[in-house]
């Protein structure tokens, strides 16, 4: 089946966190936050000007990386994948990466 989303919406296929933590934990399924990351497939056309109707473009495009809010979105189950339809404003932020394994910089944050 393939979705297309409308307006302001993006479907998301959620990343899954790492089981093992630092110290070498294997952590449950019950001891999991639910993820926050996800890799975009599909996004919709934008929400629309109120006074003209023009569309407004997506800050997000098919293939970035991003974080979204916790308890956002819908899931879907789209046969054995499940997958999650977010508002744009459900995104926090795109995951920017640097190249290599050093220390992540995030797009437009200053320290």
């Amino acid at each position: 089946m393939m979705l297309k989303p409308l307006g302001d919406r993006l479907i998301v296929e959620v990343l899954e966190e790492e089981e093992l933590t630092v110290s070498g934990i294997v952590l449950p399924d019950t001891a999991k936050e639910k993820p926050q990351r996800g890799k975009v497939l599909a996004v919709g056309p934008g929400a629309r000007k109120q006074e003209t109707g023009e569309y407004i473009p997506m800050e997000v495009a098919e293939g970035d990386e991003v974080i979204f809010s916790k308890y956002g979105g819908s899931e879907i189950k789209l046969g054995t994948d499940e997958v999650l339809i977010l508002r744009e404003s459900d995104v926090l932020a795109k995951v920017a990466n640097t190249g290599g394994k050093r220390k992540r910089k995030l797009a437009g944050a200053t320290a």
